[in-house]
């Protein structure tokens, strides 16, 4: 794989999968466009691309991904700084875990808008610029709880799963100017995030898992640079589950 002269734009770019998903772009070539909130963790993960790769250029945007302003903003500058987007990420997330009954509504309107319209709001904003070049990849990162479910987690499966649907959508609407449209559905990976799950939830996945263990961010990113690159040209509207086996 070779994406010298490429440029992706990374939402969720700070930590844990993001940052590895930038980091796995970078060491194939391409430039990156780092989109979060958190600047010092943002120069944190920049740095990380230029230890791998000294001429990588990491572009940092300070972001809320959830407000649709603020993406059209990022994906401008990113425009202005290297006149391209070949690759778009949207990998910003959160997690919750109440039952339904206990779920309040500000909490499940800031998970829908944390990791579902902050995907719609960064696909709206490349799409164009990818329609104008005729070519473009776009990766959602959802997770297995969107396919499964889980005891919990409604709101965040709901949110999930609704990237699932996006994608498909997108991928017949974008496909005849030669744009694909996929995602990605972790299962448990070692991040800040998981580690905040409940003891149980942790226990459960890993007793599902046919290979045993917790994922790393980099086996998730491995399979988004595929998605990416010219090897998964012929892909487009598909859901590539990275969960050691759980679901099988």
């Amino acid at each position: 794989m070779n994406f010298e002269g490429r440029v992706a734009f990374v939402t969720g770019a700070s930590r844990g999968i993001g940052r590895a998903i930038a980091a796995d772009l970078a060491k194939y070539g391409a430039d990156l466009v780092l989109v979060g909130r958190d600047a010092e963790a943002l120069q944190a993960t920049a740095s990380v691309l230029k230890d791998q790769r000294s001429n990588t250029k990491a572009y940092i945007v300070l972001a809320d991904a959830a407000e649709p302003a603020a993406v059209q903003g990022a994906v401008d500058e990113a425009l202005a700084e290297f006149g391209r987007i070949d690759f778009a990420v949207a990998n910003a997330g959160q997690s919750a875990d109440s039952l339904l009954m206990r779920l309040k509504p500000e909490a499940l309107d800031h998970l829908l808008s944390v990791n579902l319209k902050s995907a719609f709001f960064m696909c709206s904003s490349v799409a164009r610029p990818m329609m104008k070049a005729r070519s473009g990849s776009i990766v959602l990162v959802s997770s297995i709880v969107g396919i499964m479910g889980n005891a919990g987690q409604s709101a965040y499966a709901a949110s999930k799963a609704g990237l699932l649907g996006l994608a498909k959508s997108l991928a017949k609407e974008l496909g005849s100017r030669n744009i694909r449209v996929n995602a990605v559905a972790p299962g448990l990976i070692q991040t800040a995030m998981t580690e905040k799950m409940p003891e149980a939830a942790r226990e459960y996945l890993l007793n599902a898992s046919a290979l045993g263990r917790a994922g790393t961010p980099q086996e998730v990113s491995g399979v988004v640079t595929f998605l990416c690159s010219d090897a998964a040209a012929y892909v487009t509207g598909q859901t590539l589950v990275v969960d050691g086996g759980v679901l099988m």
